[in-house]
């Protein structure tokens, strides 16, 4: 085999082949006329500029060929833009992987905690300070309830997964936060588990009471420390305080009909992704963008407006969108969440709903697997296959630049 392999006999050059409709190819065609109206800033023509790139031969990549019986096709690199619809998927499913394998065998609890709408421009304008109270909020407000000995008999320390989320299904700008909670903690002495009551965590109505307080007061906080961007006065600040602590914030809270299990893999599809994927993506043409946003339901936007909402969700850079607290915090992975296993596994529980629990089995450990045999464990996709022979004998070698056709002259500047 030569070092540098030739396109194969007859083959136009592939710039783009991926099929179906994309979200790169309505920024291909109507990000002019995007910019013609909006500005774009530096963080969100860097994310319109990648998942236009993304898997074409301007980021460039390697020629897959048969060894066996000659066939071969270019392969394009990613552009790992977190908000590439198209890149990340390895990511979220080695993420969800992961945290199978520090599932207790505890019911869970899925809890969304929703900013109100007063606070979505300001949210807009200060996203990393707001995104990093919101997460800090809910977590706080869980963790803090679950110490209170009044809900589940005794004190007890949950296990807390939090992510977050900003766009409702139509794109609208909605952060929210997920979170995965245990069903109960681990005593204060570290060997005893305290479970919650069965089919039942906190009431959701305290829990919201709690985490507007812990958001306000830190909103409070930053605003006097002169970090948030904001057009009120003090006074007028004042009085959006005061009519937020009026609000009842929205929390939302049940047990999972699957178990936790169930809840780590659909928040697995959006982990590492933001918005929207390509497979919602029904029509696109210059008057509408139709896509699918829950069941048969779908939403239509000027093709300008959806590039407008899809930016609207670009995330702070270096932002951590997915956080662990209480027992799987960083610093308990080893330590309590070891001993609340170890309490688990003994059979010392207390409290109601002890012996009413979700058992989750092995789960295999393929997180660490090199990304083609991980793609091959999680959907049976063997890239070393080849499509016309079938035999496990397709190798990379390098593009030679005919194979790689020209540079994509779509992206404009």
């Amino acid at each position: 085999m030569p070092e540098h392999a030739r396109c194969p006999s007859g083959a136009t050059p592939v710039v783009h082949a991926e099929p179906g409709l994309e979200v790169a190819e309505i920024f291909r065609r109507y990000l002019p006329s995007m910019r013609d109206k909006h500005v774009l800033g530096p963080v969100e023509d860097r994310i319109a500029r990648d998942v236009m790139a993304c898997r074409t031969a301007v980021l460039g990549g390697h020629l897959e060929v048969c060894t066996s019986c000659g066939f071969q096709r270019p392969a394009y690199n990613s552009c790992r833009n977190r908000h590439c619809p198209k890149c990340q998927a390895l990511r979220g499913a080695r993420w969800v992987e992961q945290r199978l394998d520090r599932i207790l065998p505890v019911q869970y609890f899925h809890v969304v905690f929703t900013l109100p709408g007063d606070l979505r421009e300001l949210a807009r304008r200060n996203r990393a300070l707001v995104f990093d109270l919101l997460l800090k909020s809910a977590a706080g407000a869980l963790l803090t309830l679950a110490r209170d000995p009044k809900w589940f008999g005794a004190s007890a320390q949950l296990g807390v997964t939090t992510v977050l989320h900003t766009w409702a299904r139509d794109l609208h700008f909605h952060p929210h936060a997920h979170c995965i909670v245990t069903g109960g903690g681990l005593a204060p002495d570290g060997k005893t588990w305290v479970a919650a009551p069965p089919d039942f965590l906190l009431p959701v109505h305290v829990l919201g009471a709690l985490f507007r307080g812990k958001f306000l007061a830190g909103l409070e906080r930053l605003r006097a420390r002169g970090l948030l961007a904001d057009d009120l006065d003090d006074r007028a600040a004042r009085r959006r305080r005061a009519r937020l602590y009026d609000q009842s914030w929205v929390v939302y809270a049940k047990r999972p009909f699957g178990g936790a299990e169930q809840v780590y893999r659909y928040l697995g599809r959006y982990t590492h992704r933001v918005a929207i994927s390509n497979a919602r993506l029904i029509s696109v043409d210059d008057r509408a963008v139709v896509f699918r946003t829950r069941g048969q339901d779908t939403a239509t936007l000027d093709p300008v407006d959806f590039i407008r909402r899809f930016l609207d969700h670009r995330l702070p850079r270096g932002f951590v969108k997915i956080r662990h607290g209480g027992l799987l915090a960083p610093t308990n992975v080893n330590g309590r969440l070891a001993s609340a296993k170890a309490a688990l596994a003994g059979g010392d529980r207390r409290g109601a709903g002890a012996a009413t629990v979700d058992t989750v089995g092995l789960v295999p450990k393929i997180a660490d697997l090199p990304w083609t045999d991980l793609l091959l464990a999680l959907t049976g996709v063997d890239l070393k296959e080849c499509p016309v022979c079938h035999t496990r004998a397709v190798v990379r070698v390098p593009l030679t630049t005919e194979c790689r056709g020209p540079p994509v002259g779509a992206l404009p500047n």
